[in-house]
């Protein structure tokens, strides 16, 4: 079983990036998952969709493969998302433009939200009601939201940083659940994208 972690900040040495390698570190130690990749939106920015991707464009093919093949051969997502402004980053949303049910679909992703301070929840909002309709990711009831992320697991804050390491390995075992059982869903043969190709 596969895991690819999605840094949704397109900014570079960004706090998203830092979690996802902190959640990268603890699925490898908890030996939940076979393989763990991390796909950072700030070191691989993809350009802003275009309806040449649904033309085929030999530009679309060769810059998206990589990505295609990494997140195909995935069971499972974790999103980690900053709250800019209230919302999710430019990136993101373009990502979920991008990649479809081929790539993501009837798999188990995680939102994590994080802020410097103490909002976050409004990403959860955003992604939960718009980011799933055409590439069927499923997300699990249980998220994240990582407030002031600065002090996380520095040391600074010892109290707060076994507070949220116990909630990161509960939910990362529940996604490693889900990724078992939606597995299923998908070799059962229900799934139908051919004929059903975009959500309602």
């Amino acid at each position: 079983m596969n895991l690819t972690i999605i840094s949704g900040s397109h900014r570079n040495n960004s706090q998203s990036t830092r979690v996802s390698h902190i959640m990268k570190k603890r699925v490898e130690e908890l030996a939940l998952f076979d393989e763990v990749n991390v796909l950072d939106l700030a070191d691989n920015p993809l350009p802003l969709w275009d309806e040449s991707i649904w033309e085929g464009s030999e530009e679309w093919r060769t810059l998206l493969a990589p990505w295609r093949a990494t997140l195909k051969a995935s069971d499972a997502f974790i999103v980690v998302t900053p709250e800019w402004g209230g919302m999710v980053p430019a990136a993101l949303k373009n990502f979920f433009l991008i990649f479809g049910a081929i790539q993501l679909g009837h798999k188990p992703a995680m939102i994590t939200s994080i802020s410097s301070s103490i909002g976050g929840t409004y990403p959860v909002q955003e992604l939960r009601s718009s980011s799933y309709k055409n590439n069927r990711i499923c997300y699990i009831p249980e998220h994240l939201i990582i407030r002031n992320v600065e002090s996380l697991m520095t040391g600074e804050k010892p109290e707060e940083d076994e507070y949220y390491s116990a909630r990161i390995d509960y939910n990362l075992n529940l996604l490693n659940e889900y990724s078992k059982a939606l597995k299923l869903v998908r070799d059962s043969g229900v799934v139908d994208h051919k004929t059903w190709s975009n959500g309602m």
